[in-house]
């Protein structure tokens, strides 16, 4: 089974997607497909899709019985021994940690700065 949810898609994929899977919901495609089927309809996903976002969840041979794919999302598919989770990075811890020295600590700094 197959799930392709897409935001800001042209009318042309919306078609190219139904020819395949159900729209149950506007942008939730639903269906059954062999995985061949199933990677071209991703392809095309990601060659008609520009500034909207894609997520593919489809059935695999792993613990969880699934896996996923997305395309224009913050939200990215990490492994945490052999369990795939969806992980938002985190903006703020990333800016904090770029700003820093490595390497000084408060009281070197302080000696060296005077501050």
């Amino acid at each position: 089974m197959v799930v392709i949810v897409i935001t800001v898609s042209p009318p042309k994929l919306r078609g190219h997607l139904t020819r395949w899977l159900m729209e149950i919901s506007p942008g939730v495609y639903v269906g059954r497909v062999p995985a061949r089927v199933r990677d071209l309809l991703w392809d095309q996903v990601l060659e008609n899709i520009s500034s909207g976002r894609a997520i593919m969840a489809y059935n695999a041979d792993n613990e969880q019985g699934l896996a996923f794919k997305t395309h224009g999302q913050e939200w990215t598919p990490t492994d945490f021994d052999g369990i795939t989770l969806m992980m938002r990075p985190n903006s703020n811890a990333e800016q904090k940690h770029n700003s820093r020295r490595s390497g000084w600590s408060k009281a070197a700094r302080m000696r060296r700065y005077g501050h």
